[in-house]
């Protein structure tokens, strides 16, 4: 099944700010440098988002804890950030928990840290008909 087209505008705006954030600043930095770069980027892009939103955590009711997510964009779409030589299978982890949690419906998991910026698309009614957990690519 086809992203939702609610969030296709969305996702195509912020994959295109952050392939001009690579493409200019390359990989090889901190996180946070292309956390920066990104919120500028977006900026320009007229895309409403909050950086570093601090969001409960809930189980079964009951407030257990609060994470941060690297931006809430449009308040539906979230999207974690890595600057890392290669993303694994707990990268992948994060990104569903937090859909899970904070009960929204895409995600995008951003890699700055390869030689190619690396995208992985999570949607949230995709996963849970998938038993791996593979993200959409």
């Amino acid at each position: 099944m086809p992203l939702d087209s609610r969030f296709t505008p969305i996702t195509e705006k912020i994959i295109g700010c952050a392939l001009r954030v690579h493409g200019k600043m390359g990989s090889g930095f901190q996180e946070v440098i292309y956390q920066r770069c990104l919120a500028i980027e977006m900026e320009k892009a007229q895309l409403l988002f909050a950086r570093e939103v601090e969001m409960p955590l809930f189980y079964d009711g009951h407030e257990v804890g609060a994470r941060r997510v690297d931006f809430l964009v449009e308040e539906s779409v979230l999207v974690e950030l890595k600057a890392l030589t290669e993303i694994n299978d707990s990268h992948y982890a994060q990104v569903i928990n937090y859909l899970n949690a904070y009960e929204l419906e895409v995600g995008l998991l951003l890699n700055f840290g390869e030689p190619s910026l690396r995208i992985k698309r999570f949607v949230k009614s995709q996963q849970s008909r998938k038993t791996n957990h593979s993200p959409q690519q």
